[in-house]
């Protein structure tokens, strides 16, 4: 299947499809990651912006593709946003299938519930413990950066630790099983 990504980071251009592509593999799914668009968050909540660049993918896919929009909620309720821009996405494209995930704080947050499995990698330290609520820390990007010798680079070390960190452990972030859910829905069910 064709999936095309909406992300608003530089790092998640480069992070998104690795991920798709990880945790279509571990699901026994094929897919192919046909297109990235990033656009800054303010741009994708904007009225008219989402459902722009909704259509946009939704045409790069072709019949049978998905689109998946993935954001960070920063300091709205994912639970609240993320239903609102996906009726809005799927009312633009009503014939592609359409899942919207926002990872609660920010992408790197999955990288904290996950610390564990990133030990002595990428510089981070050999006894690197998850922090107590990793999806309640605010700038997760500065507690890796603060852990890592060299700082943290989004575009550089975003897909490399997603290439790494243990995808079981990272569900036990409620958002972080969300997408892996979203993605079943998406790659493995003809519901749209």
């Amino acid at each position: 299947m064709n999936v095309g990504l909406l992300v608003e980071g530089h790092g998640e251009f480069y992070a998104a499809p690795i991920l798709v592509r990880r945790i279509a593999g571990s699901l026994g799914a094929h897919c192919v990651v046909r297109t990235v668009l990033r656009q800054p968050r303010s741009t994708i909540i904007k009225p008219g912006e989402l459902e722009r660049a909704v259509t946009l993918l939704g045409n790069k896919v072709g019949d049978g593709g998905a689109v998946l929009v993935l954001i960070d909620a920063d300091d709205d309720p994912a639970c609240t946003l993320g239903p609102e821009l996906l009726s809005r996405a799927t009312t633009a494209r009503p014939d592609r299938r359409i899942g919207v995930v926002l990872a609660v704080r920010e992408y790197e947050a999955w990288f904290l519930v996950a610390a564990d499995s990133l030990r002595g990698r990428r510089g981070l330290p050999a006894d690197l413990a998850t922090p107590s609520t990793p999806e309640v820390l605010r700038d997760a990007k500065g507690w890796l950066g603060d852990r890592m010798p060299r700082g943290y680079s989004p575009t550089a070390d975003q897909p490399a630790l997603t290439d790494l960190f243990d995808l079981e452990l990272a569900r036990r972030s409620p958002s972080f099983d969300k997408l892996v859910r979203e993605l079943t829905r998406l790659l493995l069910t003809t519901e749209k």
